[in-house]
């Protein structure tokens, strides 16, 4: 496993980062607890979560992820596992459950806190934007709790440019936490949202990229073929395997995929998660699992290294998504 820094950071993370949205949905706790130590065994030092994980599900109330992860880290050492939460979603009744404010963070992470059995969160994320709340309240909230110790270092999910780049003056002009990563929606099959100016912010600003949904659902592992459109999968991200597997294009990419992934002798995913670690802002892709096969199918991606040609054939087919 490859390790390198959180955007301008001294943090060391994982160059893979497993996601936990699975736990406690499609998989069970100790399905889950197998992938966390296979995942540690493979040198992932880096989980990602959230509060809502998994809300949706009938029955949860929500931070049964974190619940999982904080019962696995009863037994390990706590100072090797880097730990990533969010907070912004529905977590409670009432007009005071869900959002940015001050009110609502300073009780969010006290309960990420309990669930995860640990005193302090290594990155503290905002899982969406809040229109409702002034910026510097939320960025005052989230400096006071690293300030007490409680937070190591914020981040933000799914913030446009401009929202970025304004909370990063916000930041700066009063001096307090900043957003050191950014989790974007980025893949070869999902490019505009992230390279259509974020990709600048981030270079510019330092700040550490940690993408979501590397494989698109599953749509860049290779279980989808022009002929078998159906695949085992719980989840169709919006719509997103329905569109892909309706696009020729996106089956030209994946054809591109497969071969380069031939010739090198790896993985589908493999060459997917390449693609996105030759990219000089991606720190930590974030990789999903429901099985221990599925996450030992890609912890070898930082293994390979694509070539430029590779890396360009790959852009020029993927242009456009």
């Amino acid at each position: 496993m490859q390790y390198t820094r959180l955007g301008r950071t001294g943090l060391k993370v994982s160059r893979l980062c497993l996601g936990t949205m699975t736990f406690g949905w499609s998989a069970d706790r100790p399905t889950s607890y197998a992938i966390m130590d296979a995942a540690f065994d493979a040198g992932i030092n880096f989980f990602d979560t959230a509060d809502i994980y998994s809300r949706w599900v009938e029955g949860n109330a929500g931070g049964v992820s974190e619940e999982i992860i904080g019962e696995w880290l009863k037994d390990k050492p706590r100072a090797q596992v880097i730990v990533a939460t969010k907070a912004r979603g529905r977590m409670w009744d009432g007009v005071t459950g869900e959002g940015l404010s001050r009110h609502h963070i300073m009780q969010a992470v006290e309960d990420s806190l309990r669930r995860l059995n640990t005193d302090y969160i290594d990155l503290y994320q905002t899982h969406f934007p809040d229109d409702e709340t002034p910026l510097d309240e939320t960025l005052r909230a989230l400096d006071d709790l690293v300030r007490a110790g409680k937070v190591r270092y914020v981040g933000a999910s799914n913030y446009p440019a401009w929202l970025l780049m304004k909370s990063l003056w916000v930041s700066d002009v009063k001096d307090i936490a900043r957003y050191d990563s950014l989790q974007p929606h980025y893949s070869l099959l999902h490019r505009a949202e992230y390279e259509n100016q974020l990709v600048d912010v981030c270079a510019d600003q330092q700040v550490g990229v940690i993408p979501y949904s590397p494989l698109a659902a599953g749509f860049l592992t290779g279980k989808y073929t022009r002929e078998g459109k159906t695949a085992d999968t719980t989840r169709d991200d919006g719509g997103l395997i329905t569109r892909l597997t309706a696009d020729d294009r996106a089956f030209d990419v994946l054809d591109r995929v497969r071969e380069i992934a031939d010739g090198h002798g790896v993985a589908v995913a493999h060459v997917a998660l390449g693609w996105l670690l030759a990219k000089p802002t991606i720190t930590s892709p974030i990789i999903g699992a429901r099985t221990v096969a599925q996450l030992q199918e890609v912890a070898g991606a930082t293994d390979l290294t694509l070539t430029a040609e590779e890396v360009a054939s790959l852009d020029a087919l993927s242009a456009g998504f």
